[in-house]
């Protein structure tokens, strides 16, 4: 029974939402016309358990400044803003003066860590670029419970793996977070981590004839030739994209994408109210 009334509210609240933002999209659209995106950062303090912690941030770090001007080309091709701008300054820095708290969330089954900010902070560093809203990407790190199979699909193996993670949110002067990634107003919530630091060597428990298998940390090489992975076009020609870095931009992008005309060219019309079957209809004079 439980069921019966948990589905009809899931369809309430994403069936009908018309946008992936978290205001009328109207109202988006017309207070967010210069954005700026800030370097995207790494939150060091979070749950990062790689034995070499400070390599691999720094590592991370330098491959986020490799990447950050492709993802503003990408937000200024959505034809949303005015003005998309990439902002200066280190970081580091900047998540350091901006960073309230974080908060790690369990949302409908979707693992992640959610962001606050410094209000003060936060309207000082808007106003200083004029700017009507910023965007903050953070790359973080997570533990959570998951299944991996071997490469023959054979062999599986659940297990709490650490994860580093990419989200990011759209805030005005105010604070409000107007847009945010992971997005729960999607009909089919998915949101997948840019990389799994750990892996089951399922060969070194068949080596040794073992029944257990261990669990064990990507060296940093291997950490490093992932993130720069490249994408490939339709010909197979290797491009300046990342792999990693290019899934999550996309999947940003496509919850930023909004085409006005669009919506109201595909509003359903609405039908008059139809009298019940048993109704009088008065007689026309």
């Amino acid at each position: 029974m439980k069921r019966l009334f948990v589905l009809p509210l899931m369809f309430l609240v994403f069936g009908c939402a018309r946008n992936h933002f978290n205001v009328p999209v109207e109202n988006f659209t017309n207070k967010v016309r210069v954005l700026g995106v800030a370097p995207i950062m790494i939150d060091a303090g979070s749950d990062i358990r790689h034995p070499q912690k400070d390599e691999l941030i720094t590592l991370v770090a330098d491959t986020n400044r490799t990447y950050d001007l492709q993802f503003v080309r990408k937000l200024k091709g959505t034809g949303n803003f005015y003005t998309v701008a990439p902002l200066d300054g280190d970081p580091r820095q900047i998540f350091a003066n901006l960073l309230f708290r974080r908060e790690k969330r369990d949302d409908a089954t979707i693992h992640y860590n959610k962001y606050f900010w410094k209000n003060d902070g936060l309207r000082d560093y808007i106003r200083r670029n004029n700017l009507d809203a910023v965007m903050l990407v953070v790359v973080s790190g997570l533990g959570m419970t998951d299944k991996i199979s071997s490469g023959n699909l054979i062999k599986s193996m659940t297990s709490e793996y650490n994860y580093l993670i990419m989200t990011a949110q759209i805030l005005d002067a105010n604070g409000t977070i107007l847009w945010e990634y992971p997005n729960f107003r999607s009909r089919i919530l998915s949101y997948d981590p840019m990389i799994n630091l750990q892996y089951p060597d399922f060969s070194e428990s068949d080596a040794n004839l073992s029944a257990t298998t261990n669990v064990k940390f990507k060296t940093l090489e291997g950490i490093r030739r992932t993130l720069d992975l490249k994408r490939k076009d339709l010909l197979r020609r290797e491009t300046q994209e990342s792999e990693v870095y290019g899934k999550q931009f996309d999947e940003m992008i496509s919850l930023l994408k909004y085409d006005p005309d669009k919506e109201k060219k595909e509003a359903p019309d609405v039908e008059a109210p139809k009298p019940p079957a048993n109704a009088v209809v008065p007689a026309t004079p």
